[in-house]
């Protein structure tokens, strides 16, 4: 593998997010131009001060399937909280399509040891709705790689490689670098985000093709690469949460 070509985006953030700079319009326009076919906008859960009020997920229904040209999947950065909580009700989240959740300090500070920073991240994992964690390669946070690309594959769920990470994250390199080769190890679909704040940053994954190509990921376990594989993958999501539902009813 050379060079990816991304059709997909999966961690887009808009001025809703309160520290972001562009409009969902503006986004898009700019992943148009660079050939993209999908995004999902992944704004920040309410526990991110400046973030978007609850009741701005639960309206993103109102959002075009298709906007400048490109398909809207919608979507949120929840914020991992106590005990692996998330900033979003189960009501809420059962309304998104892709859900990210993420350690971000103003929300809940590093734990005391790699194991507890681990548990509460897997812990967050395990939530039915949540399909990655973002930027789980956050020096801050140190955590045990192979426990969780083993939770991650346990759960049928993807590792993030998160191109903002390497400007904004300084020492993100051999933490994600370690993930991608478990991922490759394991056979863990991997997803590379841009976490743009901007729009001229969406789709931008140049420093994340670094770690690609150190770990050797081919390209059958990079997700969105083929907007056919994202697609799948939410088949698969829905399928997932309806058997949740399921058991859950049963269990009542």
């Amino acid at each position: 593998m050379n060079k990816i070509n991304l059709q997909a985006d999966l961690h887009v953030h808009t001025v809703v997010s309160g520290h972001a700079y562009s409009t969902l319009q503006e986004v898009a326009r700019e992943a148009k131009g660079k050939g993209l076919k999908l995004l999902a906008i992944t704004d920040h859960g309410p526990a991110m001060p400046g973030g978007p009020c609850p009741i701005y997920f639960a309206n993103m229904r109102i959002i075009p399937r298709q906007v400048e040209g490109v398909e809207i999947i919608r979507g949120v950065e929840a914020n991992i909280l106590e005990e692996g909580t998330l900033d979003l009700s189960e009501r809420l989240l059962n309304g998104l399509e892709f859900v990210l959740a993420g350690f971000h300090s103003e929300c809940l500070e590093p734990q005391a040891s790699v194991e507890e920073n681990t548990r509460l991240m897997i812990k967050a994992l395990e939530n039915p709705h949540v399909d990655v964690i973002s930027h789980p390669g956050n020096p801050r946070y140190q955590i045990d790689a192979e426990k969780l690309v083993r939770a991650t594959k346990r759960l049928g769920k993807l590792v993030e490689i998160n191109n903002s990470s390497f400007r904004v994250r300084q020492g993100s390199y051999e933490n994600c670098l370690e993930i991608a080769r478990w991922a490759v190890r394991l056979g863990v679909m991997i997803t590379v985000n841009s976490d743009c704040h901007i729009s001229y940053d969406v789709g931008e994954c140049q420093l994340a093709q670094e770690i690609l190509l150190a770990a050797k990921v081919p390209e059958e376990l990079i997700l969105n690469t083929k907007v056919e594989r994202v697609k799948d993958y939410l088949e698969g999501r829905k399928r997932r949460l309806r058997e949740h539902a399921g058991r859950s009813l049963g269990e009542g």
